[in-house]
């Protein structure tokens, strides 16, 4: 049976990094998979984190089964960070969380549920989007439909035609809505937008699904979840995925969680045994380790302190990356796009949308061996000051 299965493509992301391994050229650049590094190029463990683990290593008392939708602690600690301490829907108990392996699970799961329980609802995501999600979703059996987001001349939001689209979402649809770092491009709806959308979907009828990787990379934790906040201030329903991969530094840990938020704490509990039933059925119940490193932190005031220092810290060094690489350009007079450079540090999170052509990507890749989704897509945390200088001079040999 085997014999007559032919090779499946490679990842067109993750596959970048294998190239890039085997590439021998010693000022190679690897700027494809979304990967925070320092500056001298790793990936760190979190001090908040090894002191978290130092603590579970010495607690634990038992390697038995999770609950089907992991422990009550990493839940309450989930949507805290993204409804807030006060947050009336947790306190109605229209909230209800599962542990995830990570925020692709978180996907995954959602979408298992809505092709389970909305067999009509046809989901929309932004164009363009993360490159895994119409994956995930049609692996889930979806229907995927798109609506205009990014306007590519001004590297900029395309509110307007956003705006219009989404008036023409039939209600029982579902909207997927990126809370914050929007991936790939690095453009966010200010909050007076995201009010506006809210309102709309509200009025439609239509589900948001919220996919909220990158909290805390923008501006910070409460900041960031403005936009969601505003979301579940007026529809009274909606999904949200979590990851803890770029904010907790726990990529290959796998921590990530689906929120569900129901009108009524019945309807939530409803839609939870509904989701229950999902994950039991794909990978039965979740990971520990990952979840309870982030429950450790989240409850302690001074584990919390110290990992939102170094949560500033990834950030700050992100958007200190994103002023160097646009100075170098405006220093020399070279324009990434018509109209300037500053898109560069008015977007934000990991990735920027330099507006470089699949011709440029190539030639960076063959000329140069520097590693760029074929979007144009930079992970800006790839850039580091060793080699800034090396990537600004080849970009603006192939432009």
């Amino acid at each position: 049976m085997f014999d007559s299965v032919p090779m499946a493509p490679p990842d067109a992301i993750l596959g970048l990094t294998e190239a890039y391994k085997a590439d021998p050229n010693p000022k190679k650049i690897n700027l494809g998979v979304g990967v925070f590094q320092d500056e001298s190029g790793r990936t760190p463990v979190l001090q908040s984190v090894k002191e978290a683990e130092r603590r579970l290593i010495e607690e634990e008392s038992s390697k038995s089964y999770m609950p089907i939708d992991g422990s009550p602690a990493y839940a309450g600690a989930v949507q805290r960070m993204l409804f807030g301490v006060d947050s009336a829907v947790v306190a109605e108990r229209r909230a209800a969380t599962s542990d995830t392996p990570g925020g692709t699970g978180a996907l995954r799961v959602a979408g298992d549920y809505l092709h389970a329980n909305h067999p009509g609802a046809a989901l929309w995501l932004s164009d363009p989007t993360w490159a895994n999600h119409r994956g995930v979703f049609t692996a889930a059996g979806l229907t995927i439909k798109t609506y205009p987001y990014l306007d590519a001349g001004a590297n900029a939001l395309n509110f307007d035609a956003m705006l219009a689209a989404l008036r023409e979402v039939p209600a029982g649809d579902v909207v997927l809505l990126h809370g914050c770092c929007h991936n790939p491009t690095g453009v966010d709806p200010s909050t007076g937008q995201w009010e506006q959308v809210a309102a709309l979907l509200a009025r439609r009828g239509v589900l948001p699904l919220v996919d909220f990787a990158y909290q805390g990379f923008s501006v910070g934790i409460e900041e960031d979840a403005a936009g969601l906040r505003a979301v579940a201030a007026v529809c009274p329903e909606l999904l949200i995925c979590s990851s803890f991969s770029k904010n907790f530094g726990l990529y290959r840990e796998r921590v990530g969680a689906l929120t569900v938020v129901g009108s009524t704490a019945d309807a939530t509990a409803a839609v939870q045994s509904q989701v229950k039933t999902v994950i039991r059925r794909n990978y039965s119940n979740p990971p520990a380790h990952g979840a309870a490193v982030v429950a450790t932190i989240l409850e302690d005031p001074a584990l919390t302190a110290r990992w939102r220092d170094e949560l500033a810290a990834m950030r700050d060094r992100i958007n200190g990356m994103r002023r160097a690489f646009r100075q170098w350009f405006d220093d020399r007079g070279v324009r990434l796009n018509p109209r300037g450079n500053a898109f560069i540090t008015d977007q934000k999170g990991m990735f920027t949308m330099s507006g470089l052509t699949k011709d440029h990507v190539a030639r960076l890749r063959d000329e140069f061996s520097i590693y760029i989704v074929g979007s144009g897509r930079i992970n800006v945390a790839g850039i580091t000051p060793g080699n800034l200088d090396y990537l600004c001079e080849s970009i603006a040999a192939v432009i």
